[in-house]
């Protein structure tokens, strides 16, 4: 049953639909879309996306009043069989589009984020607080390795905070080289560690790049070629990271790579109760309102903003957690699962 190749061949015929002849390239667009389901009709007789886009073509027709009788959108020069070269050359370094091409629909995206003492919020909408002193990755898998490491917020605490993060964008064929991005606190460059801003020489090295959005506060990342981007921030003396990383890219990884805290969380032996805030060097109440200034809503953001500023007596946390709670905003898919309560 061959529906996905007229699903993807609709999508991107109406892709960039616009001016006054709009009306008419859509109507041809859906007469093609039409005919090609027509003509996988006797395959596709059980399939239920088959018939999902039968429906939906002769809705799409009835709202836009286009006759069922009339010409069709030329065809799309076909790419040679079977290893789609031709595509691959023009658009393997732009990962929404190529998904697009192959499925027919776009991608699933994930969320991680590591902030404050640190608070992990795994791909899976999983929230621990993690003592984790010294180095662990928050990712490893095939496209990316990303490390932070850890310290304590103050001496002899077992509350600790990320004092570096190293991201590692490993070589991708022709669309970048491999490049290291390092920062630590008081330290958050604009540029690789070999002073580039994008991925290189290679014909899609402009699918990596690097923007400053706050003169060292505020680092993106955007990796287009595996449909990611990451936000790195400093608030205070702690850095913290987030990541929307397509759902492919995130699962890409073996069985050898299990210990990623964006995948599994901190491990048991590492997690803190944030109930163990109120015996820290401020006041519960007085971290609870300086938090509520920020963090309206009293969810884990706000949980994770008491625990930091009474664990540390340091006011700059409020801002870590506001940072992660905005790069969650954008970054979620979903925005129903913005705020998460325990």
């Amino acid at each position: 049953c061959k529906i996905l190749r007229c699903n993807s061949e609709y999508v991107a015929a109406t892709l960039n639909l616009r001016g006054s002849s709009r009306n008419t390239a859509y109507c041809n667009a859906l007469r093609s879309y039409s005919h090609c389901t027509r003509k996988t009709a006797r395959t596709c007789r059980g399939d239920l996306a088959y018939h999902s886009a039968v429906h939906g073509i002769e809705d799409l027709m009835i709202q836009n009043n286009c006759s069922k009788e009339g010409p069709t959108s030329p065809p799309r020069p076909r790419p040679p069989a079977p290893n789609h070269q031709g595509f691959e050359s023009l658009d393997i370094c732009n990962y929404e589009k190529s998904f697009l091409y192959k499925h027919g629909q776009p991608p699933s995206y994930q969320h991680c984020a590591a902030f404050g003492d640190p608070h992990i919020r795994t791909f899976h909408d999983d929230f621990h607080t993690c003592r984790v002193e010294g180095s662990w990755p928050l990712l490893d898998n095939d496209y990316l390795f990303v490390q932070a490491t850890s310290s304590p917020v103050v001496k002899g605490s077992n509350a600790t905070v990320t004092s570096k993060l190293t991201i590692i964008f490993k070589n991708m064929k022709e669309c970048i080289d491999q490049k290291v991005y390092q920062a630590e606190i008081d330290n958050l460059p604009a540029a690789f560690e070999d002073g580039s801003v994008n991925g290189g020489e290679r014909p899609g090295g402009s699918s990596l790049a690097i923007w400053e959005r706050s003169p060292g506060r505020h680092v993106e990342i955007r990796a287009e070629y595996i449909g990611t981007t990451i936000a790195v921030r400093q608030a205070g003396r702690q850095l913290s990271f987030s990541i929307r990383a397509a759902e492919e890219v995130a699962r890409a990884f073996t069985e050898e790579q299990d210990l990623q805290l964006c995948v599994g969380g901190c491990p048991r032996s590492q997690r803190i109760s944030r109930s163990e805030c109120c015996h820290g060097r401020v006041a519960a109440e007085t971290a609870r309102a300086l938090c509520k200034e920020m963090l309206p809503v009293e969810d884990v953001y706000f949980q994770s903003c008491v625990f930091d500023v009474a664990t540390s007596g340091d006011a700059n946390f409020t801002m870590a957690a506001h940072g992660a709670l905005e790069d969650a905003r954008v970054f979620l898919p979903n925005a129903e699962k913005l705020h998460i309560f325990q």
